[in-house]
């Protein structure tokens, strides 16, 4: 079973309050390198933290354009190849024989920490995935009391943010504030990957009326994840890029940040946040 997190010994020192500093054990989130292959072909690493690596490796192919539906893919499974022992850090997607193999560009890197989902991509032409979903005719409408109550839901479903305080997480809701479904990962990126990944292996795609809620800023890059997978709405609880701004307006996308307490900022699409 994937571990997410690591205990370890700490020396907890606290100013405020009285009492010598005193040795205690420490819940770590996990963060491991997994390495994505395709048909044996090395094609990324990201620093992830594990569980549903599955989820995490179609998501990431959906949303950088390699797949484009679930039956794409023939298996995908967990390995280490035959000369290595089974570290549980390799996943190995082989693709239909009708489907394009990734083309290996020069400008791009795969290689991703877990602050980053595009590092290493030559230009923003070079990353803007065209997604097939037309977000502007998704009619959707939420109220804004139901926005207010999503990041409390959010945290509450946070099960090893709470021990370890050092995930992020993505929560996708339905238009009633419902939680569908949740994802931790220490990268902000994989974390969307992963709901984007059970929802290609569910059959959800497009997630016309629904919204996605990030537990830090909206990026560039987490707003073409949510485009690419049909999201009229993403939301965060911190500021969004002048970047992923730009592509929530052309995307049709409603997009709120600074989603705290019973205040938020809409920067786009504001038809779809009702009072």
């Amino acid at each position: 079973m994937a571990r997410t997190m690591n205990r370890r010994p700490v020396l907890r020192i606290d100013l405020d309050a009285a009492g010598a500093p005193r040795h205690r054990p420490d819940d770590l989130a996990a963060e491991e390198p997994l390495e994505i292959r395709v048909g044996r072909a090395p094609l990324a690493v990201t620093m992830r933290t594990p569980g549903q690596d599955i989820d995490l490796a179609l998501g990431f192919l959906f949303t950088e354009g390699v797949i484009r539906e679930a039956t794409d893919v023939v298996t995908a499974q967990l390995c280490a190849g035959t000369d290595e022992p089974n570290t549980y850090n390799v996943i190995d997607v082989v693709l239909g024989a009708d489907v394009p193999p990734p083309v290996t560009d020069p400008s791009r890197n795969f290689t991703t920490t877990s602050g980053c989902g595009v590092c290493g991509k030559a230009s923003i032409d070079a990353i803007r995935t065209r997604s097939r979903f037309a977000l502007a005719e998704d009619p959707v409408a939420i109220p804004a009391r139901v926005f207010a109550e999503l990041p409390g839901r959010l945290r509450a479903a946070q099960r090893t943010f709470a021990r370890t305080g050092g995930l992020h997480a993505a929560g996708l809701f339905d238009a009633d504030g419902t939680l569908v479904v949740l994802r931790e990962d220490v990268g902000r990126h994989n974390a969307v990957d992963k709901v984007v990944g059970w929802a290609l292996r569910e059959g959800r795609l497009p997630l016309r009326g629904h919204a996605l809620l990030v537990s830090g800023r909206a990026s560039f890059e987490l707003t073409q994840k949510a485009w690419m997978a049909g999201l009229p709405v993403l939301a965060a609880v911190s500021a969004p890029s002048t970047l992923a701004a730009e592509l929530a307006e052309e995307a049709g996308m409603t997009l709120v940040g600074f989603l705290r307490g019973r205040s938020m900022n809409v920067y786009t699409a504001p038809h779809r946040v009702t009072l």
